[in-house]
């Protein structure tokens, strides 16, 4: 990674910063939903600051990841989800995305998390790629989940242990 990109906690008044990130790369290929307004709120009761990390260049936040319990139920809790990752387009290539990825399940490896899981579009080659060179693996692909402009999309299911030291 760039050394001149650190990793840190978000704070409540990165919030405008994290979502103009999301906005700046928000396409079918990545995102299910609809595009977010600028106005949008971001941290809120089910995505607290708390759970995001983003990365820094300067002053200025390149990119960020979310997680969350995959579960409110007790016997899950030893599993994590990632909720999001966004890397602006000119951070691109530098390993900021691999640095947050393992940054976040170090974080949640340290909170006593076994297992960190995720969702990604069938379609989303680039996303894949990354997920799978830091250790994770397909465990489910539901077929057709979404329809997008037109198309049909997979929702692939992926998974990683925590109990490893590190992939990247």
């Amino acid at each position: 990674m760039a050394s001149d990109v650190v990793i840190r906690p978000a704070r409540a008044e990165d919030e405008r910063e994290v979502l103009e990130v999301l906005r700046s790369v928000w396409s079918r290929v990545s995102e299910p939903g609809p595009e977010r307004p600028a106005d949008a709120v971001l941290f809120d009761e089910r995505h607290p600051v708390e759970r995001f990390l983003v990365a820094e260049r300067g002053r200025r936040i390149v990119g960020y990841i979310a997680q969350a319990p995959a579960s409110p139920l007790e016997s899950n809790r030893h599993v994590r989800h990632i909720q999001g990752l966004a890397v602006r387009e000119s951070a691109r290539g530098s390993g900021v995305a691999v640095a947050l990825v393992e940054a976040v399940c170090a974080a949640a490896r340290a909170d006593g998390a076994r297992r960190m899981t995720l969702r990604v579009l069938g379609h989303n080659t680039p996303a894949r790629q990354l997920y799978r060179r830091c250790g994770f693996e397909v465990v489910g692909v539901l077929p057709e989940e979404f329809l997008l402009d037109g198309a049909y999309v997979d929702d692939v299911w992926m998974s990683r242990p925590l109990t490893d030291v590190t992939h990247a």
